[in-house]
């Protein structure tokens, strides 16, 4: 597969060149070459060089069709804790789900804001009273949280989570609360990890 890659980002390519790049001799890529012409994963014109078969093309065409998959299909649990939660519960409730920030809710499970371990870390060191403060004292508020809807493909979860520097966003839907203004109900999480998994998920069928 090394080399459909160097062929899709440089074709047209010659077998010497490919074989420069993989720092191998032209004589043992021509068996490879030639099995890779006739699987189709890439197509050879005389004079010219290589170019991407049909089959390479359909793989690079699965590979953003995967990344257009949507937010929903691989989204996690979310770990939630209501605005009057102290902070040493907070704490507890972060370190025993082993994530990096906590989703916070208002009473009727719409999102009301965001902390993360650097909010909590914070305001407990050299503060001994900072366990009974609620965590909505410390969190990013609503207005200013990254969001997601389950419909947004993972490319846009992406870019949020690299464009933001932030290890997870909440996955929200309207809420039909009765309270004044919007309000947003959580469904899910989508995380670093979550993506990773999916991309190496990907790299293994290859």
């Amino acid at each position: 597969m090394e080399i459909v890659k160097i062929v899709q980002k440089h074709a047209p390519i010659t077998g010497e060149q490919i074989a420069e790049m993989l720092k191998v001799s032209r004589p043992t890529l021509r068996s490879d070459l030639s099995k890779l012409v006739i699987l189709n994963y890439i197509d050879a014109k005389p004079k010219v060089g290589y170019f991407l078969g049909q089959k390479g093309n359909t793989r690079q065409e699965e590979k953003f069709k995967m990344l257009q998959k949507k937010v929903g299909e691989i989204h996690s649990v979310p770990v939630i804790v209501r605005e009057m939660t102290t902070i040493q519960d907070a704490v507890v409730s972060l370190f025993l789900a082993n994530v990096g920030n906590l989703i916070v809710t208002d009473e009727e499970g719409n999102l009301a804001g965001v902390a993360s371990r650097k909010d909590l870390l914070k305001v407990t060191l050299g503060n001994p009273t900072a366990g009974s403060i609620p965590v909505s004292m410390v969190m990013t508020r609503q207005p200013n949280v990254v969001t997601v809807s389950p419909e947004d493909t993972i490319l846009e979860a992406a870019r949020k989570i690299i464009a933001h520097q932030i290890d997870s966003l909440p996955v929200v839907i309207p809420s039909d609360s009765e309270k004044p203004g919007f309000h947003w109900k959580v469904v899910g999480r989508i995380t670093k990890t979550n993506i990773i998994k999916m991309l190496l998920d990907m790299v293994a069928e290859d």
